[in-house]
């Protein structure tokens, strides 16, 4: 059994916009996030679905996304993994970068982590948006890189750890969802679960 207090809060974003072995893009959501658990992630808090624009625009059909918040005394290393692991098992295959996915599991941030340290983590925070489409890196990034810019990621996490702080921002979740544009906020939708 886990000693909860060696585990860490982790916060993750689950998306897809293709159907999979649940045959429809919400289904592959709430079925990943159902996983969690079997892999050493502890769920304390799962968000509403939200049906939101593909991200770029134009590269696909709408997603449907969510956040949760979990518990693990793992490695940020071994939670990836089992994220990744999570994504194979269910069918995603890594071809195009920012491509349509039948799931998408991110690892947004644990605890106050910076990875792998400041340096590095505001070299992936401040590329122009051709690199951001084109580069991918090959460490794990802590907290993501761009988090603090999306819409369809904030809007989860406010459901389930609006005050949990930006270890490099010092911002809240509450306060970089009021800095979105309101249009981008419009153009989200809750689902019913």
């Amino acid at each position: 059994m886990t000693n909860v207090a060696e585990c860490n809060s982790v916060l993750v974003a689950i998306g897809a916009n293709l159907s999979g072995q649940m045959d429809s893009p919400k289904g592959q959501v709430v079925a990943a996030a159902a996983q969690l658990a079997d892999h050493d992630l502890h769920i304390i808090s799962r968000s509403h679905l939200y049906s939101t624009a593909c991200f770029p625009r134009g590269a696909g059909p709408d997603f449907v996304n969510a956040a949760v918040l979990c518990r693990a005394a793992l490695s940020p290393k071994a939670a990836l993994d089992r994220l990744h692991k999570i994504e194979d098992q269910m069918g995603r295959r890594r071809q195009t970068r920012w491509g349509a996915r039948v799931i998408d599991m991110d690892l947004l941030g644990y605890g106050a982590r910076v990875l792998p340290d400041r340096a590095g983590y505001e070299q992936w925070a401040g590329l122009d948006a051709a690199a951001q489409s084109s580069l991918a890196p090959k460490e794990l990034i802590l907290p993501h890189p761009r988090l603090h810019e999306r819409a369809f990621v904030l809007v989860p996490l406010m459901d389930i750890a609006p005050d949990w702080v930006h270890p490099v921002l010092g911002q809240s979740v509450r306060q970089m969802h009021a800095a979105l544009d309101p249009a981008e906020l419009e153009e989200i939708h809750r689902l019913v679960d």
